[in-house]
């Protein structure tokens, strides 16, 4: 990530071109690949399949977690704005990796259970962005809860996993 945001400095200097820096936080919502390994993913697909939820560690460690319309508007308030310097686009509110399952599985309705696991290497105990340029510079802050974030969330995986499941061949006897 780093990276890029050099390049883009380098490419605006020497090209003169005019950029922008987003740095986007966990982005979450409709759309999502329901194969892509990531916490709010694995625990709806997993509660829609009666599956354990696998918490990796004691399930204190916190996450930050935007919907995706708030991501989107915060980047566009970014490409419309002046700032050339780094703008973070993330929910400054933090939930525990704990209460994310929790919270999904009263969603979702299952009696999945929660299962906790040797905690990941290098795994941050927290992850939360400052997001006091956002909102004082752009006016920006994330408007959807996180209830109401996850219940749309939930509701587009039932409805892929519906489809999906519709679309199978039978199985051969």
């Amino acid at each position: 990530m780093r990276l890029s945001e050099v390049a883009a400095v380098a490419y605006r200097r020497y090209h003169n071109l005019d950029t922008r820096i987003v740095r986007i936080f966990y982005t979450y919502g409709p759309r999502m690949k329901i194969d892509d390994g990531r916490m709010v993913s694995e625990f709806i697909k997993n509660s829609l399949f009666g599956e354990d939820l696998v918490i990796y560690g004691d399930g204190t460690h916190t996450r930050s977690l935007t919907y995706v319309s708030d991501t989107i508007e915060g980047i566009l308030r970014v490409a419309h704005s002046q700032e050339h310097e780094p703008v973070n686009i993330g929910r400054s509110e933090e939930i525990t990796v704990l209460e994310c399952a929790q919270l999904i599985l009263a969603l979702t309705g299952s009696h999945s259970q929660i299962r906790f696991s040797e905690p990941l290497e290098d795994d941050p105990k927290r992850r939360c962005p400052d997001i006091t340029k956002a909102r004082k510079l752009l006016g920006w802050e994330s408007k959807v809860n996180l209830p109401t974030g996850l219940r749309r969330t939930v509701d587009y995986f039932r409805t892929l996993l519906s489809v999906k499941l519709a679309k199978e061949p039978p199985i051969a006897s």
